[in-house]
């Protein structure tokens, strides 16, 4: 897709022209000075990277200008500080940022290259989990296209989320090596690094005014070395900066160890410091393990910091107005230790009072909630503090003294509140609570859902709202359409786009509105449908190649691709394909909607019941797909390794979502969002973002099902027993028991014994509450599905009102409510 006003630019240098012959000229000189290679030679990356390199170039120039623009005028910055940056494919979304999509093909069809094989070739940077590192990626998206400056910070890890695997049905983990090609994106910035410390202790000493001061002195230093990635904005000449940290030894080699025959002692420190960079989100079952994630969390905050100082020095020559310049976001509450990290910096290294210490901290950091979950709030042993980083739990001790003086004149004679609301958690063993340590700290705590923070301000953090109710906000998640439409999409873009009349919608995601008009336009509704089908082919094409499995696009796809944990019940997904299963050999003339019902989704390594989960889809699917008598009807899938890459492929053939969490558990979810946008219609509880979803689609636009967050609430209170639902209803008792016969593990009836049992007996997420109400929209959505025009219209509608969840309008709220960082409109 080409913007004209972009692509009849008259600047025609080889190196940043957007003409086809800039193009092709370009390329060729980047595959021989930069690769090395002719054409006859060239590997697929090779080809890959000389197309990186060619449209880096055209960015390159937008990203100086916007670094020196910023500088010049000292621009008030957003620093979104997160652990993670899921990315997703650069080239691609570059090209559509650039408004070069079309001339790129062009260019590369007359060098006789295929434009969709380079495309393919780009490994994905798996520098996230999921949601939380997509959302800080669209996040950066949108800072650039609506001319925000702002920086990400966060860590290079050496190896990303793992590369996911089945065999025999079940999820293995292999290491995601995306550094093993290079990475023709980022640039190095070696003389860009900082000092971080851990362990020693702390001594007191006076200055020169005779004031007693504080200095920490650490038993170990590693260096923090910067590693740029330009993140580009859609039609604007605004590029931004994602800055991450590796890890390495002030010294990599120890001469005098070697020379002495210690080998491994000559690269130990090298060794230990790269550890810290070194993989994503490292297991924290053992001591170790919990060791090296605290680690990773002080050390990308602390560099940034740094910088951010840096930088303020370089420009002011003061840190005075260090909150004026930077709003500090802290994505949850693993960069939540910049609270601590910046009161050091500024009393112990540049000698800074309390007050004024505490008033520049308080007045950056911005503080958002992710979860409602409270095994995910993240608290750490005081003992782990005291050995890692000693000068911070001094630090936090005396932040939690003050703090809780507050809240004893404020809630006089309230004991069990100010124990509930210590940053030291005395109860369980002395912990260091990260989120309440983030909410004192911070000017703004915001939920990322409309349902989130109210639950948020009534539950996990109602004593902090009845104390500071001026700092909570909401700031509903939201996706970019450029990358979740226009990349992922191409048909859909072009029919949205001709049907609207022009491409501004993906800028302004409100003008979807006027495909409402068109929805009950029968000739609208078969290119519409045409559309969904050529994405359901190009899925099952892939899905055939990688899976051996291709599955039928004239069937209703059924999606639930996500993270896989019990809260997100996936199990109650499964739960109606096996009744499904057992109606069909009942009843083999039974009226029903053919249907493919697609999993994908990782669980976490030591998570036993999420890969049982994976396991038992793979199980049933290997059954249902290989009866003849049912798999006319039912056929069962799962996708491996579910990223962002994949997604693009999978969003755009959905025909249903499933957003089946229980209500109250789910923060907001974006999958939901992209979905929707491309034309995917909803089954789901009143959960996280599904609430303003549906009212913004419309309620007959949406297949609702399942208990709300306060009949759950109400229902746990009464005394939840499963197992009198279980002996209640045929159904689930039949499901339940056949997955419990062995006709799913080969005749082995103990094999998911754990998930069935804890259904029965515990079920603590409640889907055999919500079975039966799930199963009837089900039906509901069957009966649909076979009346095309109603389901066609039901579509459109949903993609022309999803306009609110761009994150575009996600970062607007920012602005608006929290971070007050006026645009700067660059100039190319």
């Amino acid at each position: 897709m080409n913007n004209p006003a972009k692509a009849t630019a008259t600047d025609h240098h080889t190196r940043t022209g957007l003409g086809k012959d800039d193009l092709k000229n370009d390329y060729i000189d980047n595959l021989f000075y930069i690769q090395g290679r002719f054409r006859e030679v060239a590997t697929p990356n090779d080809l890959y990277m000389a197309a990186a390199y060619t449209v880096r170039d055209r960015m390159l120039k937008r990203w100086i200008k916007s670094a020196q623009t910023f500088k010049q005028t000292n621009a008030r910055t957003v620093c979104y500080l997160s652990a993670e940056f899921l990315l997703g494919p650069h080239l691609a979304n570059n090209l559509v940022n650039l408004g070069i999509t079309e001339t790129a093909r062009e260019a590369g069809a007359e060098l006789d290259l295929d434009y969709d094989e380079i495309i393919e070739a780009e490994e994905e940077p798996g520098l996230g989990n999921g949601g939380l590192g997509r959302l800080a990626a669209c996040y950066m998206d949108s800072m650039a296209t609506l001319q925000i400056p702002a920086i990400g910070y966060g860590i290079r890890y050496e190896f990303g989320i793992f590369d996911q695997v089945i065999v025999d049905g079940w999820q293995c983990e292999r290491g995601d090596t995306w550094l093993r090609n290079g990475n023709p994106w980022e640039i190095p910035r070696p003389k860009i690094a900082f000092p971080v410390g851990f362990g020693g202790h702390t001594e007191q000493y006076s200055d020169e005014h005779g004031a007693t001061r504080s200095r920490w002195v650490p038993s170990l230093l590693v260096n923090g070395v910067a590693y740029d990635t330009p993140i580009l904005g859609y039609g604007v000449g605004n590029a931004n900066l994602l800055r991450l940290w590796k890890a390495e030894a002030p010294e990599s080699f120890d001469f005098q160890a070697f020379n002495v025959g210690d080998y491994y002692g000559a690269v130990n420190a090298k060794m230990q410091a790269e550890t810290i960079s070194k993989v994503l989100y490292p297991n924290d079952e053992p001591e170790v393990g919990k060791e090296l994630r605290l680690k990773q969390q002080y050390f990308f905050v602390s560099c940034s910091l740094q910088d951010m100082i840096r930088l303020q020095l370089g420009i002011a020559g003061s840190l005075d107005g260090f909150h004026e310049k930077y709003a500090v976001q802290l994505n949850d509450t693993h960069p939540s230790l910049a609270v601590a990290e910046l009161m050091r910096l500024l009393m112990d290294e540049h000698l800074m009072g309390w007050d004024q210490s505490w008033n520049i901290t308080c007045n950056s950091c911005h503080f958002t909630n992710h979860t409602l979950l409270p095994e995910a709030l993240e608290t750490w042993s005081v003992k782990l503090f005291e050995r890692l980083l000693p000068r911070h739990l001094e630090i936090i001790y005396e932040i939690n003294r003050r703090f809780l003086d507050e809240v004893r004149v404020r809630f006089f004679g309230d004991e069990e509140r100010i124990a509930r609301m210590s940053i030291i958690d005395e109860a369980f063993g002395r912990r260091v609570r990260m989120a309440h340590l983030a909410a004192v700290g911070s000017k703004a705590v915001n939920g990322v859902a409309a349902l989130h923070t109210e639950l948020l301000k009534s539950t996990v953090m109602r004593d902090f709202h009845d104390m500071y109710p001026e700092r909570f906000f909401n700031v509903t998640n939201g996706v970019t359409p450029r990358r979740f439409i226009a990349v992922s999409n191409p048909e859909l873009t072009a029919l949205i786009t001709e049907t609207c009349g022009d491409d501004r919608w993906l800028r302004d995601l409100d003008a979807l509105k006027q495909l409402e008009g068109h929805a009950e336009d029968q000739a609208l509704q078969a290119r519409w449908r045409a559309v969904k089908i050529t994405a359901k082919e190009r899925l099952a094409n892939w899905l055939g190649k990688c899976t051996g499995f291709t599955p039928d696009p004239r069937t209703l796809f059924d999606v639930q691709a996500k993270r896989i944990h019990e809260y997100k019940r996936q199990h109650l997904n499964l739960l109606h394909i096996v009744w499904l299963y057992e109606q069909i050999k009942q009843n083999p003339n039974i009226e029903l909607t053919p249907r493919t019902v697609i999993f994908g989704g990782k669980a976490a390594p030591s998570y036993f019941m999420a890969k049982l989960i994976i396991k038992l889809i793979n199980a049933v699917g290997e059954v249902v797909n290989n009866d003849p008598q049912v798999n006319g009807y039912l056929r069962v899938l799962f996708m491996p390794d579910f990223n962002v890459k994949n997604g693009q492929r999978l969003y755009p053939a959905a025909d249903l979502s499933e957003q089946i969490s229980l209500a109250g558990k789910e923060a907001s979810g974006t999958g939901n969002m992209k979905f929707s946008m491309n034309g995917a219609l909803t089954i789901g509880t009143l959960d996280g973002a599904n609430v303003e979803i549906r009212d913004e689609v419309g309620h007959d636009n949406f297949f609702l099902f399942g208990m709300t967050a306060p009949e759950v609430q109400q229902r746990q209170a009464d005394g939840y027993r499963p197992w009198e639902l279980y002996h209640a209803s045929t159904e689930l008792k039949s499901a339940l028991d056949l997955i419990g016969s062995g006709l799913f593990s080969h005749g082995d009836k103990e094999l998911f014994r754990p998930l069935t049992d804890n259904l029965i007996h515990s079920d603590p997420f409640m889907v055999l509450a919500d079975f039966h109400s799930y199963a009837d929209r089900q039906h509901e959505v069957d009966r649909t599905y076979r009346t095309p025009h109603q389901w066609e219209r039901m579509s459109i509608l949903n993609t022309a009102r999803m306009g609110k969840f761009s994150s575009d309008r996600s970062i607007r709220d920012y602005v608006d409510q929290i971070w007050k960082t006026p645009p700067l409109p660059i100039e190319v």
